[in-house]
């Protein structure tokens, strides 16, 4: 099944004098926050994508939106609808780096530091041959 690009959930965002403006998804019960409207924006889009996508990745089910109209907000609370693109999530978490210890004999260590060698890309370029992946 094809999953969807793009997400839209409703959230509300809660203003206190003095605090960072907090941003909930009722739907997903997660929060985040930010110093002013456009921090918290933002915080909310990283956050959806990454709920949705380790949703996904878990192979859990993705529960409906909530309509906006239908989501209560307090005098202090705004409610907003937050989309996010999720092909561009998804590679980006293709894409990351994750580190991994490995170990060597202290000769090869010695010989690979006294030439420089860059051991991520060592590992890397190794890797890439040996399982025969083209580029």
């Amino acid at each position: 099944m094809k999953k969807p690009e793009r997400y839209s959930y409703p959230a509300i965002f809660t203003y206190e004098p003095g605090q960072e403006i907090a941003v909930v998804f009722p739907d997903l019960d997660v929060a985040t926050s930010g110093k002013d409207d456009d921090d918290a924006l933002v915080s909310a889009r990283e956050l959806l994508g990454c709920v949705l996508y380790g949703l996904e990745l878990d192979g859990e089910e993705i529960p409906p939106p909530s309509a906006l109209a239908q989501t209560h907000a307090e005098a202090n609370e705004r409610t907003a609808l937050v989309d996010v693109f999720m092909p561009s999530i998804r590679m980006a978490q293709a894409n990351r780096s994750v580190n991994r210890t490995v170990t060597l004999p202290a000769w090869l260590n010695a010989a690979a530091l006294d030439r420089g060698i860059n051991f991520s890309q060592a590992l890397q370029s190794a890797l890439i041959n040996d399982l025969g992946i083209r580029r």
